[in-house]
């Protein structure tokens, strides 16, 4: 999109506040670590890539504050911010990915002083948005071939630019496939509780003009047996080695109903998604979210305020139901487990 999502500024961190959308286009600006946390944990700042982003820019903007009068001094208190902003969301990888790539440069010793690890610090967060925007472009180049004229696509929660620090990861198949000028509808899951699909997905759809139908998300299996979908396209938090994913609670659902009306289910995601040291999703922690955001909607109460809430923000899709993989390293078939691990980063 047009519209930067995540970017540096002028000495700070600058994000849209996600929150606000659609209703209004808010931005954060900020070069105070706790802000960077509160984002991520509100999901002001969401989806894999950017929460990664964000955190990398959090321990930079901590390190920039830093009083620390020595190298040793300034890497205690990078790896103290990197810690203390790994508290902030569990289940998207790319956090965990981008921080250690932080901690890995206040330990290497390229710095002679603290002004100097300071700037490489906050060059290795502007590289990793860089190298996010690279990534996303070419998830779009290795996806967009998946969609052809005339296709119904399905897709749930937010993987667009918002998620990331590019084009994002399953929206930037489908802006690709509409830059080659082929002409096809995505159909938007509205995505309970917080409604990613609704206020997020759909806006970014419209703002590049392509043909947009908002859906409940139990509504899917309908749409499917009507034939209205061709195929399924998510993003990803969370990718073990033997190719079961963390998504978007619902995306295990859609999943299902994909392999019962034999439609192809792909996931797109960079290879920083992939968690390269687990091997199945079993051992991908679930992020257990507030009872407002299902008591709530709109901050309107909609059930009893005394009922009991189970409230998972992640559901894990087994490896079986997913036809494909897109990553910024090619287009990833099953067996999983003996390609996947091929992936990993040198």
């Amino acid at each position: 999109m047009s519209i930067e999502t995540i970017g540096w500024h002028k000495g700070k961190l600058r994000l849209i506040d996600q929150t606000e959308l659609p209703g209004k286009l808010k931005y954060i600006s900020t070069d105070d670590v706790n802000v960077v946390w509160d984002a991520i944990k509100r999901l002001a700042v969401r989806g894999a890539p950017a929460i990664g982003i964000a955190g990398a820019f959090g321990v930079a903007v901590a390190a920039l504050k830093s009083r620390a009068k020595d190298c040793d001094a300034l890497k205690n208190d990078v790896i103290k911010a990197a810690d203390y902003l790994s508290g902030s969301r569990p289940t998207a990888v790319n956090l965990f990915w981008a921080l250690e790539r932080m901690k890995a440069v206040a330990r290497s010793g390229r710095a002679e002083n603290c002004k100097r690890m300071k700037q490489f610090l906050l060059d290795e967060a502007k590289n990793i948005l860089k190298d996010d925007k690279i990534r996303c472009r070419k998830i779009g180049e290795n996806g967009e071939r998946l969609i052809k004229e005339g296709d119904g696509v399905l897709t749930h929660c937010n993987a667009g630019a918002l998620a990331t620090g590019g084009a994002g990861t399953a929206l930037s198949a489908i802006f690709s496939a509409k830059r080659k000028g082929r002409k096809f509808t995505v159909y938007v899951d509205e995505t309970r509780p917080l409604l990613q699909g609704a206020r997020l997905t759909a806006w970014e759809l419209l703002h590049e003009k392509i043909d947009t139908v908002l859906i409940t998300d139990n509504m899917a299996g309908q749409v499917m047996k009507e034939g209205k979908i061709n195929l399924v396209i998510t993003g990803a938090d969370r990718i073990a080695l033997n190719g079961d994913v963390a998504n978007k609670i619902g995306t295990y659902g859609i999943a299902t109903l994909a392999k019962a009306h034999a439609i192809p289910f792909y996931i797109a995601a960079p290879v920083s998604t992939i968690d390269f040291s687990i091997k199945t999703g079993g051992e991908i922690p679930i992020e257990q979210r507030d009872a407002d955001e299902i008591i709530k909607c709109g901050g309107k109460r909609i059930a009893p305020g005394n009922v009991r809430v189970y409230n998972p923000a992640f559901d894990v899709t087994p490896s079986h139901l997913i036809a494909g993989i897109i990553t910024d390293k090619g287009f990833v078939t099953p067996p999983y487990g003996k390609k996947i691990p091929g992936l990993g980063e040198r």
